[in-house]
C-alpha cells in the first residue's frame, strides 16, 4: 500500500498507492527528515501536518521537505546549517477523484400518510450518489479528524440523517402538494433526485465535499403489509368495475337482489329484503328507483318506444320526458321548420333553400331538427335544443348513439346516475328520462 525506505530512522520516500474508495488516508509514519521526497499521484492532494496545524498542501508531482520549497519548516524546526535534520510531523493524502457509486438506502421503512386513500403506510426508498473532496483542510479538519482512514463507509455513515431526513421531507412534500399516491411517487423519481441534490448540496459544502450528483433508483412499499394489501387489493376491484362499467353501490345492490333470489321462501322474503336495504341507505324510494331503472335499462331493446314532439328522439314508451331535449311529452309541444333561416353570423334573413347567406358568405349549417342555422361546431340547437352526437368524455371519439353503455374506441364505462333519483344514465342527456332533472 505504501513505498518507504529508513536510514538512521528517518523516512526518505513517502508515497500512497492505495484504494479508489478511500478519500482520506493517514501515513502511518511520523519520522520524517528535510529532504524527504514526497511523491503525490494524479487526482491525489498531500497535506503537511505539524503540532496540529496544516503547514502547506501538495499537488501532483515529487516534493522535496526542504525549507527552500517550505519555507514555514525553518520556524519549527531547529535545522543544523548543511545538515539532515529529523522531525516528526503527519503526512495525509486525500483522493480527489469523483466517487459516483456510493449507496444509500432507508434500513426501515418510513411510516407516510397516502393523501389520495388516507391510509398510512411504510415507504422505503433507494439510491445512489457521487462525490468529490472540494477542500482537502476543510474536509480533514471537519469530518476525518484522528480517524487513520476515511472511506465510503464513513461517509455513508456519517451523511445517513442528513439523507433520510431529507428524502422524507422531499417525498411527503410531493405527496401533499401534487395530491398523488404513494403508488404513483415512481412517476417523479427524476424531480426527486434533482430537488435532494439541491439540498443537500449545502450541507455537504461545509464539510470540504462537491456533491456531483444524487439519484433516488426506487421508491416501494414491503407487499407484506397488511395496508398495501388492502390498498391494492381496493385499487384492483375499483379497476374491475371501471372496465365492466358499474359501481360499488351497483354490485352491492346485483349481491342483494342475487341473495333474495337464491331465497327458498316466499316472496314475503324478497319484499323483506328490500325493505332492510331500503332502511340500511335510508333511501328506500332512491333504492328502489335505482333498481327499477337498472332493469329498464337491461330491457330497453325490448320495450315499446316512441317519438319526442319536440326533438324526434326515439324514447321509452312510458317515459314522459325526453333524455335529449327535455321535453315534456305530456305536453305534446312540436316545433316545426320554417322556410326562412337567419344567418348565425349575421343576422340576415334567407330562404332555407340556399346554401350560403347572401349577405355575408357564411354557410348554411342547417339543424337536423327545426332547420335553424348552427355556429360551426355548436353541440346544440339554440332554437329547438337539439343534441348534436356528443364525443367519448375519455378519449373524444364520436359516440355511435346516445345509449351507448361503453365507448367503442377506448372501452370506459359512460353510465352515470342521477343526482335526484339515482337512475342510472346511459349516454349524455341532459335531462333524467326517469324524473326530468336536468343534468350538467
Amino acid at each position: 500500500m505504501f513505498e518507504e525506505e529508513k536510514t538512521m530512522a528517518i523516512v526518505e520516500v513517502v508515497k500512497y498507492n492505495g484504494n479508489p474508495d478511500v478519500f482520506a488516508w493517514k501515513y502511518p509514519s511520523e519520522e520524517l527528515g528535510t529532504w524527504t521526497q514526497l511523491i503525490v499521484n494524479e487526482s491525489q492532494e498531500a497535506i503537511l501536518f505539524k503540532g496540529g496545524k496544516a503547514l502547506d498542501v501538495f499537488q501532483s508531482g515529487r516534493h522535496t521537505l526542504d525549507t527552500a520549497n517550505i519555507p514555514i519548516l525553518n520556524k519549527i524546526i531547529n535545522l543544523p546549517f548543511g545538515g539532515r535534520s529529523p522531525f516528526t510531523a503527519e503526512v495525509w493524502y486525500i483522493n480527489k477523484v469523483s466517487s459516483l457509486d456510493i449507496k444509500w438506502g432507508t434500513a426501515s421503512p418510513i411510516q407516510l400518510q397516502d393523501p389520495k386513500y388516507s391510509v398510512f403506510i411504510p415507504v422505503r426508498a433507494f439510491g445512489q450518489f457521487g462525490i468529490r473532496i472540494e477542500n482537502s483542510k476543510q474536509f480533514l479538519v471537519k469530518l476525518v479528524g484522528t480517524l487513520p482512514v476515511f472511506d465510503k463507509t464513513n461517509i455513508v455513515k456519517y451523511f445517513r440523517g442528513l439523507y433520510l431526513t431529507k428524502v422524507k421531507d422531499a417525498v411527503s412534500s410531493y405527496l401533499v402538494h401534487k395530491q398523488i399516491s404513494i403508488m404513483e411517487i415512481n412517476a417523479y423519481i427524476e424531480e426527486l433526485s434533482t430537488y435532494l441534490q439541491e439540498k443537500m448540496q449545502p450541507v455537504l459544502e461545509e464539510y470540504g465535499i462537491q456533491l456531483v450528483n444524487f439519484y433516488v433508483n426506487d421508491i416501494s412499499v414491503p407487499e407484506d403489509d397488511s395496508a398495501v394489501k388492502k390498498l391494492k387489493d381496493a385499487l384492483a376491484k375499483k379497476a374491475e368495475m371501471n372496465i365492466i362499467g358499474y359501481n360499488y353501490q351497483q354490485e352491492r345492490s346485483f349481491d342483494t337482489l342475487e341473495g333474495a333470489a337464491k331465497n327458498q321462501g316466499s316472496s314475503s322474503h324478497l319484499m323483506g329484503a328490500g325493505m332492510g336495504l331500503g332502511m340500511g341507505v335510508t333511501m328506500g324510494g332512491a333504492v328502489g328507483g335505482q333498481f327499477g331503472g337498472i332493469a329498464k335499462n337491461i330491457n330497453t331493446s325490448a320495450e315499446d318506444t316512441k317519438t319526442c314532439p319536440s326533438c324526434g328522439a326515439l324514447m321509452p314508451i312510458s317515459k314522459r320526458f325526453c333524455s335529449d331535449c327535455g321535453c315534456d311529452t305530456n305536453k305534446k309541444e312540436t316545433k316545426e321548420k320554417k322556410d326562412t333561416v337567419v344567418c348565425n353570423k349575421c343576422g340576415a334573413k334567407y330562404k332555407n333553400t340556399m346554401k350560403f347567406c347572401p349577405e355575408c358568405g357564411d354557410k348554411y349549417n342547417p339543424c337536423p331538427k327545426c332547420g335553424a342555422d348552427l355556429a360551426e361546431g355548436a353541440t346544440s340547437c339554440p332554437e329547438c335544443g337539439y343534441e348534436m352526437p356528443t364525443p367519448c368524455p375519455h378519449c373524444g371519439a364520436s359516440l355511435p348513439g346516445k345509449n351507448v353503455r361503453f365507448c367503442p374506441e377506448c372501452g370506459k364505462s359512460l353510465i352515470k346516475s342521477c343526482p335526484s333519483c339515482n337512475n342510472p344514465i346511459v349516454g349524455s342527456p341532459k335531462f333524467c328520462p326517469e324524473c326530468g332533472t336536468k343534468l350538467e
